[in-house]
């Protein structure tokens, strides 16, 4: 770890021993610090760094933790995900409480990470492992979001070629997941301006805005890309996709409706652009992801994890689905009506 400024694409940690705790913090201190979050809420997030990593050297396998910053609503924080594949917890809130122990400790981590945060969740599975997300305000945030996403690099890189953007552009609340070509800076680069694209692209059906990155990337080495809109208002989703981003919709009872895309490059030749129209009722899920996670995960074998956040959601199939060998990006949307 150097000094660097922490980009919001995030720093992902592998967590082995007890000495990646002190980078984490210290990371994670400079990232207060970089967001002007304040003395005494950077000094809280500290404590919340320095929990997390402690759980995963205690009792995680192949723990690793994202650190990365959040905005929303004109203000920013600091968000923090620690994924692993480790023993697991029967009931993930009684763990969560002061004084109770699964190791022998003191039994205080858990409870000290829920009286630090702005928001908390998690979810576990006894032998199948727990995922946490923790974020920390300068004051108490908005209602946690309706989507969630997380990117990783294949092993051996520093920066993943896939990433993902949501906005909420006049009215229309609308994500974009993306795989550039490739791998590494290149790759990275077409995913950032697909995503600056997006970002400020003009309030128009996901179609528009998919032509509009098309032109936008046209300097780039291209992506696969595609960008879903979720109007729960009237109980629908309208989706265009280029290339292999993969997407469903997983309705509460598990069943799972698969998305068009078409073939193409966003940003290389003349692709054909189309835009579908699914069912979206309460309750339903918007599930989106590059190449890189492998499309056999079934909601069934995770009780309860719909009714989780849309990013300990994204974390969980990330971790069990990812695969190492690419990079990796998932993306999960609720309905919020």
């Amino acid at each position: 770890m150097n000094g660097d400024a922490v980009t919001d694409r995030g720093l992902w940690f592998r967590v082995e021993s007890g000495g990646t705790a002190s980078s984490v913090r210290r990371a994670a201190e400079r990232l207060g610090d970089q967001l002007e979050l304040g003395e005494a809420r950077t000094a809280d997030l500290a404590i919340v760094a320095a929990e997390l990593t402690s759980n995963l050297v205690k009792h995680a396998q192949e723990g690793v933790l994202l650190l990365r910053p959040v905005r929303r609503a004109g203000q920013a924080g600091v968000e923090l995900v620690a994924i692993d594949s480790g023993p697991g917890m029967a009931d993930l809130t009684l763990s969560s409480r002061d004084g109770h122990s699964t190791a022998g400790t003191l039994g205080i981590g858990l409870g000290a990470i829920v009286r630090q945060a702005s928001w908390f969740d998690g979810y576990s599975l006894p032998g199948r492992g727990t995922v946490l997300a923790v974020q920390v305000w300068p004051a108490e945030p908005a209602q946690p979001s309706w989507a969630g996403a997380l990117a990783r690099p294949l092993t051996g890189e520093s920066i993943s070629g896939d990433g993902f953007a949501v906005r909420v552009a006049e009215g229309r609340h609308q994500v974009l997941v993306c795989d550039g070509l490739g791998h590494g800076p290149l790759a990275a680069a077409a995913t950032d301006a697909a995503a600056a694209a997006f970002r400020t692209a003009p309030a128009g059906p996901p179609s528009a805005v998919v032509a509009h990155l098309h032109r936008a990337m046209s300097h780039t080495r291209g992506a696969a890309l595609a960008v879903a809109e979720l109007v729960p208002e009237t109980g629908m989703l309208h989706y265009s996709g280029l290339g292999n981003i993969a997407a469903v919709v997983v309705e509460g009872d598990g069943q799972r409706r698969g998305l068009v895309s078409l073939p193409g490059i966003a940003g290389h030749q003349r692709p054909a652009i189309r835009e579908y129209d699914y069912p979206f009722g309460p309750g339903a899920r918007l599930v989106m992801h590059s190449d890189g996670v492998v499309d056999r995960w079934r909601l069934a074998d995770y009780p309860g994890l719909a009714e989780r956040s849309p990013l300990v959601m994204a974390a969980t199939l990330l971790r069990d689905a990812g695969v190492r060998r690419d990079d990796a990006c998932v993306l999960v949307a609720r309905s919020w009506t």
